[in-house]
Formats: C-alpha cells, sequence, structure tokens
C-alpha cells in the first residue's frame, strides 16, 4: 500500500509541476507547451480583420460602413476631454465619439503587496496615453453616419455626485451628419460599476434611414498589470450567449484569422478581462445583435456588437437603452446585471465546485469582517466535513506504519525473489486485515475541492489588497518576509516525517525531497493560498496524531538516512 499511495502522489505532484510550468510560459508571453488554448466550440470564425478604424461589415447591415472621419460639412466642435467622478469611479469621456477613455477605480489600489505601503494610488482600467490603449467606444454605421469618430459636445451633466445626490446625467450631442444627430446619455449612480447609456438617433433630413448601432471595447494586447507570477488569467476579448456559452478569444488567434465565437444572438454581452477586473457592453435580452472580434491596427484589438435600429422617418428619432460595465469582476454584482456576467471570473474546469466555496467562503467573510479568518475558518469547515473520510485514511496509514517493520524486513529477507516478496506482503496485509488502498481513494476523492478552492482564491478581487494580521497587507501577493511559506515548509516536512517511510531507501529520499520543492514554490505563491495551505497542513497532523494515539501506534518521526 505504501508504494501505492507514493506513487499516487508523484503522479500528482508531476501533473502539479506540468501545469505550473504550462502557467508560467503563458505568463511570459510564451504558447503552452502541454495543453494549448484549442478547445473552444466550434461556432462561426471571424471575419478577416478590416482595415484601421472600419469595423466588419456584418450580414444584418446590407452595407459597407461608412467613413468613421467626420464629414467636411459638419460644424467644428473643439475637441476636450471631461471627468466625471463618482464615489467609485473617475471617468474621462472624449468628446470624439462622446467616448469614454479613462476609467480610474477609486476603491482598488494600483500597487499590491508591500508596495501598497509606499503608493496607494487608485488604479486606472481603462486609458488612453502614450503607452496603453484602452477604451469604450460606440457609433452608427450602415451609411454616413456619426460614429466614434465624430466631434460630439457636452451639452448637460455634472462634473461629480454631490453628496446626497444618487444619480449623475451627461448628455452629448453631435451636430447633424447627412441629416442625422446622435447623442449619447450616460447615467451614473453611486456606488455601481455598471453605466447606463442611451443612443439617440434623431433624423432631421428628408429622407428615411435605418442606421445600426456598434457598441465596442479596444484594448492593445499588453499584458495585464494585475495579472501574478505562476499564475497568469486568460486576458482579451469575451463573447457570451445562452447558444454558445462562455467563449475566450485569444489575441493570437486574433492575429491569425482563427477566432471562433458566436457571431450572431438574441441575447448575452461581449468584454474585455483580465485577473480581478473587466469592461463589458450589455444589452437587453431579446434585443438581436451580431458579434464581432478584429484586429484595429498593431497590438490593438476590439471586441463588440450591432444591433439594427430600423427604420427611422425624417423628423422622428429612435432610442437605445445599453449598459457598460467597467469595475471589479465582483461575483455577486456580476450575476445581479446580466445573466452569465459572473462567467468573466475564471474558476478553471471545477466552477461547479468553485462557485459553491466561494458563497461559503464570502458568508464567512460577513461575519468575521477578515478575508484572511474566512480562509482559515472556510479550511476548519472543509476538514470537518471530510473528517471522517479523513479520518479512514489515517487509520489505514496507522496500520501500514504499525506492520511497515514486518514489511521491510520481509522485503530485505526476499529481495531477490520479487514473486515471493508480493506473495508474503499481500498475507501480511491479509492477517492484518490492512487495505492497501485505503489510504489512498480518501485523499483522492479530496482533492478536486481543494484545487477548486485554490482557483476561488487566485480568482477572488476580494482578496486583492486585503490584510490579514499584522504584515500581511495583501492576501493575493507574496508574503514580503517569507514567514508565511517558512511555516508552510515546516508543517509540510512535519506531516511527511508522521508517515511510514517506504521500504526502498532512494524512494524514501526522494519522497522528502518533495515537500521541499513544494515549499520552495509557495515562497511566490500568494499569502492567501499559503494560508489555506498551512491551515491544513495543521489539521491534518492534528487529525493524523489523534487516529495513532487512538490506535496506540506511537507518535513517530520516519526520517530517511541521506548517507
Amino acid at each position: 500500500m505504501s508504494d501505492i499511495r507514493r506513487s499516487i502522489l508523484w503522479v500528482i505532484f508531476g501533473f502539479s509541476l506540468v501545469l505550473l510550468w504550462d502557467q508560467w510560459q503563458i505568463y511570459n508571453d510564451r504558447p503552452a507547451t502541454f495543453f494549448p488554448s484549442s478547445s473552444r466550440p466550434a461556432t462561426t470564425q471571424a471575419p478577416a480583420p478590416a482595415g484601421e478604424g472600419a469595423l466588419p461589415v456584418a450580414s444584418v447591415i446590407g452595407s459597407t460602413p461608412g467613413s468613421l472621419t467626420p464629414p467636411d460639412a459638419a460644424p467644428e466642435i473643439p475637441r476636450e476631454t471631461h471627468v466625471v467622478t463618482t464615489d467609485v469611479l473617475e471617468l474621462t469621456f472624449d468628446s470624439e465619439g462622446g467616448s469614454l477613455v479613462g476609467a480610474t477605480l477609486l476603491e482598488h489600489f494600483a500597487a499590491t503587496g508591500k508596495a501598497l505601503r509606499r503608493d496607494q494610488s487608485p488604479l486606472t482600467l481603462l486609458t488612453q496615453d502614450g503607452n496603453r490603449t484602452y477604451v469604450a467606444q460606440t457609433g452608427l454605421i450602415g451609411g454616413d453616419f456619426p460614429t466614434h469618430k465624430t466631434p460630439m459636445r457636452l451639452v448637460s451633466g455634472e462634473r461629480s455626485l454631490a453628496s446626497g445626490q444618487d444619480e449623475l446625467v451627461l448628455r452629448f450631442e453631435s451636430a447633424p451628419v447627412n441629416g442625422v444627430v446622435r447623442a449619447k446619455t450616460y447615467t451614473l449612480r453611486r456606488g455601481a460599476y455598471d453605466i447606463g447609456v442611451r443612443h439617440e438617433v434623431i433624423n432631421q433630413g428628408d429622407t428615411p434611414v435605418s442606421p445600426q448601432v456598434y457598441l465596442q471595447l479596444v484594448r492593445d494586447g499588453q499584458k495585464a498589470s494585475s495579472d501574478t507570477p505562476f499564475y497568469s488569467t486568460f486576458t482579451g476579448p469575451a463573447v457570451f450567449s445562452q447558444e454558445g456559452k462562455f467563449q475566450k478569444v485569444e489575441f493570437e488567434d486574433i492575429e491569425r484569422n482563427k477566432a471562433t465565437f458566436q457571431r450572431t444572438a438574441g441575447d448575452g454581452y461581449v468584454a474585455m478581462v483580465q485577473h480581478y477586473f473587466a469592461s463589458a457592453w450589455l444589452l437587453d435580452q431579446g434585443i438581436e445583435r451580431e458579434n464581432f472580434v478584429r484586429r484595429v491596427s498593431n497590438n490593438l484589438y476590439s471586441v463588440g456588437m450591432i444591433t439594427p435600429l430600423g427604420t427611422i422617418a425624417p423628423g422622428e428619432s429612435r432610442v437605445l437603452d445599453t449598459r457598460l460595465y467597467v469595475g471589479p469582476q465582483e461575483e455577486k454584482v456580476l450575476e445581479r446585471l446580466a445573466p452569465g456576467l459572473e462567467l468573466v471570473k475564471d474558476y478553471g474546469w471545477l466552477t461547479i465546485l468553485a462557485k459553491p466555496l466561494y458563497w461559503l467562503l464570502e458568508k464567512i467573510h460577513g461575519l468575521v469582517g477578515n478575508w484572511g479568518w474566512a480562509i482559515v475558518l472556510l479550511v476548519v469547515l472543509i476538514k470537518a466535513a471530510f473528517y471522517w473520510l479523513n479520518a479512514s485514511a489515517y487509520r489505514s496509514m496507522a496500520k501500514m506504519k504499525a506492520i511497515n517493520p514486518r514489511i521491510m524486513e520481509m522485503r530485505e529477507r526476499l529481495k531477490n525473489n520479487p514473486q515471493l516478496m508480493q506473495q508474503e506482503m499481500m498475507k501480511i496485509y491479509r492477517e492484518e486485515k490492512v487495505n492497501p488502498l485505503g489510504g489512498c481513494f480518501p485523499i483522492l476523492i479530496q482533492i478536486p475541492v481543494f484545487i477548486a478552492l485554490y482557483w476561488v482564491l487566485m480568482a477572488s478581487v476580494e482578496m486583492r489588497n486585503s490584510p490579514w494580521i499584522g504584515w500581511i497587507v495583501d492576501l493575493s501577493s507574496p508574503d514580503p518576509y517569507y514567514i508565511l511559506p517558512l511555516i508552510m515548509a515546516i508543517t509540510t516536512i512535519f506531516q511527511t516525517a508522521l508517515n511510514p517511510l517506504p521500504p526502498d531507501p532512494l524512494q524514501a529520499k526522494l519522497m522528502w525531497l518533495m515537500p521541499v520543492i513544494f515549499s520552495v514554490m509557495f515562497f511566490f505563491f500568494p499569502a492567501g493560498l499559503v494560508l489555506y495551505w498551512i491551515t491544513n497542513n495543521i489539521l491534518t497532523i492534528a487529525q493524523q496524531a489523534y487516529i495513532n494515539h487512538t490506535m496506540g501506534v506511537p507518535l513517530k518521526f520516519n526520517l530517511p538516512k541521506f548517507k
């Protein structure tokens, strides 16, 4: 049993190293070595990249988009930016197209870890400067209509949310372009990261028009600043619909014109996703739209959707209400805003386990008010839930530990007769009523739960900039003084020493390398994850010692001979 159990642990350890190496390759902008991202639904392929500044021609349009530069006949409106502040957002609007070109999250810091003590400036998500581009744009296509390049004038709106005020409204209007005026009204609410965006098209001409509204997020392909080593989450466009589900589109696939996603839908959203934060354009369910993902220019990409407004007669107007989300991946908030929006928070392949674990973690945090202690209590609850399963495994280990001297003596005596050795070993197992796999299956059953908890801790923005005690000011960053990793290394080695040594001396030495290597890796892992592992180790040691005591097996440290 001892050999089988350790073989299984070696397989798990090796697989973990493979996953870590794969994530390290992705983090350094290299293709994944073992698990390249190719598992997307077989939906319609994206169109070939259009020229710079042009939108892809959608099948529902029926004509190519017009020029995205304002015609000479339009009255000149000076280009300027307008900064508007709420209690949670500082937004910068560009009069060119009335676009949102800057978004600072006032309740989230740009710095993490020990740098947070020196720099507590807020995090900027959307921006447009010489180094980065990440903006939200809208406009009209289907003719020579106002676009995101058309000058617009701010005709009403305050610059900040006053005390006691719950809502702030800004209205931009363009000059007539071929008789069509486009107005865009932003509605900002206190405490909210979702922004109401109303698009009003007024036909002041003398002929009917049939414009379509496009909503797009434009972003460069640079790595997100919120990414962390050893854990590189997806950064890039995403498209969701009930038919196509949540589909991530790699920048690399866009460059190669190999992106696949659901092109037409009557529900869903488009988003730009990165670790901890996201932006998304939301349309009401039932409104037909065509999704697009494209390369705008070198290292600049967009994701968006196009929806028709129908025919607008002279003197009439048409309104389309949309929402723009710009903020953190707070699961409860995202679930309320739109179906499937919470999927921008990536739990990996164990979402079915991760979601209830996050729900429980959030409930515990509501009671204790500290995410660090919430992690500790969650691990305690999980260990309690698996208490009897673990007890079965530890009893099997204790029995193996008790008969280990007999096994080792027998192996030495029959080392030249492997067949007889196996027969004698099975005879001892039968006599002592020991199941060789008794300590393996209970541990294997729990592994998916702890992997899911790992994803919860790594993906939850609540851990970012969240303190625990003393020197731990950010659970999403490594311990600056390596105190927690050292404690984890000690508890891991202590736990290994309680287990019976394998009969083979070489295997015994190799088994002792596992906790050492594992502990070194955790020196670079977020403090919240290390805290979870320490708590799990301590509870495991306590339960194993208790089981050994009740079975009369002395607590003994088994150290290999390294000579």
